[in-house]
């Protein structure tokens, strides 16, 4: 990238530094985009990465370095506000904006060409960005991705109408139809099924211009990038540019610094308690019940005293100056040991006392599946006629189907969270479920700031932001009192990895898209359940996140189904049992 032509170059960011009140996000980071570049966008939940791509928008005004961009710009964030009036049509108009323009250009300098005077520099001029912009192809290109992603194509329907995914899938059509010399991509895959990935990737790979994505879809790094910047931080404070375009290469790369890291922060922890105790047996002889020998004189005890204090002195100093500072390597998810199946399954007499011998009696009578659903009809959403989907202690079962196939109705028919039109549902005796949803923000975050409830008359002051160990706590205390959880299977979130203590005690709401999505998933771990429901629990999460919970779930205890378009999740869980949607 450095080697690029000044002419080739469309981003150059320089020391880019920024953070929120009390909470530093960008340190210094550096960036240089050209024409072809594809630069894929990882680190982990918190790490920056939605925040850098804002400031290269120029969104945000970074508070030390600067961001210089070459030529038109397009922006795919995660989340997208639309006004009440705005159709698809409009959003397709706004997008083609340019390209109309470079058309009336063309055409006006055509009709005005004198070929004796003329001025075909201009002339030229207006040709080349025609044809860099396609234009003549323009209004097909985005009605294909339109049609290729799934989205509606009705330019009357409102935006507001449509479900979040359906929006996204609107904007990301018409961004790619816009072919601007400058795409900005925030997780391009979330809402998206395998034909309309095969699409974007087609696309993505031809790209004119310059690209930046975020993304934690791996297959997607493999098949696009030509380089990747971590922004999760090494030992010495900075992001990393890694120019090997596999993920295996760029994983295998960062395994290996984050084993070296650890390796010497314990190192250096065990340095520093050995200072500390060196420091204890040295200063030893200086306590108050410290006395010289018998017969010793006054004088002598004072010189013995500070030929004592300088040695230890020394000794403090030569063992800090071979000290070296390691900062605390970032988290690892520890995934708890679930069970498979519950400890009270059997009917207990409440006037006897439990012993452990009734519970090993009753755990046995689990038999046939944890979570059964029978024949399932949503009105308009899912209809699977003599279809029977059982979930057995310790199963496994990976959903899959095209958008609009009904995996999130499954799912949510399946978590109790939605009632059928046709059909039954059962739960084995004592089975607790944990279960993720796909889309929007977190439950937990938009209850972040609510108050008690409302007292007719009653004068009410704003609540004050809930942190997020404050909010899993409330959570847990809904499990309790809703019989969904036993205290004495309780997971701590703290004890997952999966947010530092200094985000939990932030405001839910002040955390960001991917951390509180790590927050979710903390939430459906609570209650330490026999059966795992998880929609896209890729959405968000970091590539290494991903990683770790793939392992996880092929290890678990519990019961697991998933629902999902990740590729390399997809091939990872090949071997589970399979239910495709159609």
């Amino acid at each position: 990238m450095a080697d690029a032509s000044a002419a080739d170059v469309q981003l150059v960011a320089d020391g880019v530094t920024f953070g929120y009140p009390g909470h530093p996000v960008l340190d210094s980071v550096d960036l240089v985009v050209s024409a072809g570049d594809r630069i894929g966008l990882v680190g982990e939940n918190g790490a920056g990465k939605t925040t850098l791509l804002r400031v290269l928008a120029g969104d945000l005004v970074p508070s030390a370095g600067s961001v210089r961009r070459v030529g038109s710009l397009a922006v795919v964030d995660q989340e997208l506000d639309v006004a009440s009036d705005e159709t698809i049509g409009s959003m397709v108009a706004g997008a083609l904006a340019t390209v109309r323009a470079a058309s009336d250009a063309l055409a006006a300098a055509v009709e005005a060409f004198d070929h004796e005077s003329g001025d075909l520099a201009a002339l030229g001029h207006a040709m080349h960005r025609y044809e860099h912009l396609a234009a003549w192809d323009a209004d097909r290109r985005i009605d294909e991705a339109l049609t290729r992603f799934g989205a509606p194509r009705d330019h009357e329907r409102r935006l507001a109408q449509l479900s979040v995914g359906e929006r996204y899938r609107v904007r990301l059509a018409c961004r790619l139809g816009e072919r601007a010399d400058l795409l900005l991509l925030d997780e391009p895959t979330n809402h998206l099924d395998a034909a309309g990935i095969d699409h974007l990737t087609a696309q993505l790979q031809g790209w004119p211009g310059a690209l930046v994505i975020v993304t934690h879809d791996r297959r997607l790094l493999d098949d696009v990038m030509t380089a990747i910047l971590d922004l999760d931080p090494a030992m010495d404070g900075r992001p990393a540019l890694y120019g090997a375009t596999r993920y295996a290469d760029y994983r295998f790369a960062k395994d290996q610094m984050l084993r070296r890291w650890r390796a010497r922060y314990r190192a250096e922890r065990k340095r520093a308690l050995q200072l500390a105790e060196r420091l204890d047996q040295a200063y030893e002889g200086l306590s108050d019940e410290w006395r010289p020998p018998k017969g010793s004189q006054a004088h002598r005890r004072a010189t013995r005293a500070r030929i004592h204090v300088k040695a230890a002195d020394r000794l403090v100093e030569r063992l800090e100056a071979q000290a070296v500072e390691v900062p605390v390597p970032p988290l690892a998810l520890s995934f708890p040991d679930l069970p498979s199946i519950p400890r009270h399954a059997g009917v207990q007499d409440p006037d006897r006392p439990s012993r452990d011998d009734d519970l090993a009696a009753a755990a046995p009578q689990v038999r046939g599946p944890l979570l059964e659903v029978r024949a399932p009809r949503v009105e308009g959403r899912l209809d699977l006629p003599g279809v029977r989907i059982d979930v057995p202690p310790c199963g496994r079962l990976l959903v899959t189907g095209p958008n609009g196939s009904g995996k999130s109705t499954l799912v949510a028919a399946l978590a109790g969270r939605l009632p059928l039109d046709r059909g039954s549902r059962t739960v084995a005796p004592g089975v607790r479920l944990g279960v993720l949803a796909q889309e929007g923000p977190t439950e937990h975050a938009r209850d972040a700031g609510r108050s008690e409830p409302d007292v007719p008359g009653a004068v009410t002051a704003a609540a004050p932001p809930v942190s997020a160990f404050d909010a899993y706590a409330r959570h847990a205390l809904d499990l309790l009192h809703g019989g969904l959880l036993d205290p004495d299977e309780l997971v701590p979130v703290a004890a997952l990895g999966l947010l530092t203590e200094e985000d939990l005690d932030r405001p839910l709401r002040d955390l960001s898209v991917g951390q509180r999505r790590r927050f979710d998933l903390a939430c459906a771990l609570l209650a330490a359940p026999h059966v795992l429901i998880l929609d896209e629990p890729t959405n968000h999460l970091s590539v290494g996140l991903v990683d770790e919970l793939t392992q996880a779930l092929r290890l678990t205890s519990a019961a697991v189904v998933v629902a999902t378009h990740d590729r390399r999740m997809r091939a990872d869980l090949g071997d589970w049992p399979e239910l495709t949607l159609s």
